[in-house]
């Protein structure tokens, strides 16, 4: 009987939690701004411009949630976060979202009181050296100083990584990316080891980025995604639908150009109605006006647009889409149905 009084304790906390959460929605329109935890400083992801303003990759999606929430892409109050205290800010309620290359795990997903709401970047871990340190693998690194951020995934995969090839290491801790960056410039560390965005993001700030190289092997999967508080499910659909919109968009080709040139008229594709609110009531359902997707994608334009931008070949850091293609041209980006 004990144990059935504190089940439905347990219960009815969780019911009271939920409600609680759910007012997220309500408390950003409120307030008139969304608060993005965001990384404190990434290149290519999270970055301050030459006027200070926040611009990159996973800022897009923080001004694209605010344009379909707000209608205002520039309503976002950016809170930087270190990879130690990113969670448990969002748990707190610091933030109403994290969007801040954080990796989907079990533990993070279950433990933590947190729900991961998509993928907006398929990654992997890798490692950094100087050319001149003479190496082409990572299993030739036996005996080396490691630069590694604490409280991530990478601290794990790099004992793993190390003790199935039976190598050894000596780990060097830093707390932030720019902590790394100093320290493996400075020669304290002979390879630094991040998620391999993150690697070719640090990389493109060196004066001289043609003398360091990321080796070939990608020792684990790391899918980085948004975030949002257990429980918060009317909250987590919108966060979720703004990136499927983004993902859509590009499948359609509806650009910043020319979604509202598509949307002052019906086409013949009911999906692309209904995403831009000519036909159905999808916005509704989330409690949003019925152009939300016409506001986010005028706004910050689509997920290629968006990639192609901070991110891709044409830019510093020099990504390739590889697994952050479309599903039509051999990727992973899949936006679920809109109907």
């Amino acid at each position: 009987m004990k144990k059935s009084i504190f089940l439905g304790t347990l219960a009815v906390a969780g019911l009271a939690a939920g409600l609680a959460s759910a007012q997220t929605l309500a408390d950003v329109q409120a307030r008139g701004s969304l608060k993005c935890g965001s990384n404190e400083g990434l290149a290519g992801f999270a970055f301050p411009d030459a006027n200070g303003n926040m611009q990159g990759f996973d800022v897009a999606l923080c001004r694209a949630i605010a344009a379909a929430t707000l209608g205002d892409a520039q309503a976002v109050e950016f809170v930087p976060l270190t990879s130690q205290t990113r969670f448990t800010a969002l748990a707190a309620g610091e933030v109403d979202v994290l969007v801040r290359n954080s990796t989907w795990t079990f533990t993070r997903d279950n433990d933590l009181g947190l729900d991961f709401v998509g993928v907006n970047y398929y990654d992997g871990q890798g490692f950094m050296v100087r050319k001149d340190l003479g190496v082409s693998s990572a299993r030739e690194l036996d005996g080396a100083t490691v630069c590694i951020q604490t409280g991530t995934t990478t601290e794990l995969n790099l004992a793993d990584f190390f003790r199935v090839n039976a190598i050894s290491y000596e780990p060097v801790p830093v707390a932030t990316n720019a902590e790394g960056q100093q320290q493996y410039l400075a020669g304290a560390c002979d390879v630094y080891t991040t998620d391999i965005s993150g690697l070719a993001a640090t990389r493109a700030t060196f004066e001289n980025a043609g003398d360091h190289v990321i080796l070939p092997e990608v020792v684990s999967k790391e899918p980085l995604g948004p975030v949002v508080r257990h429980g918060d499910n009317a909250w987590g659909d919108i966060v979720r639908w703004t990136l499927f919109a983004l993902l859509a968009a590009e499948e359609h080709e509806i650009t910043s150009a020319n979604v509202r040139e598509i949307a002052s008229a019906a086409t013949d594709n009911p999906e692309i109605n209904r995403m831009l609110g000519t036909e159905g009531e999808l916005g509704q359902k989330l409690g949003l006006s019925s152009d939300w997707i016409v506001n986010v994608i005028s706004s910050v334009g689509n997920y290629g647009e968006i990639f192609e931008a901070y991110i891709g070949e044409n830019t510093p850091v020099g990504l390739a889409r590889g697994l952050n293609a479309q599903w039509t041209n051999g990727g992973l980006m899949y936006a679920m149905p809109f109907n």
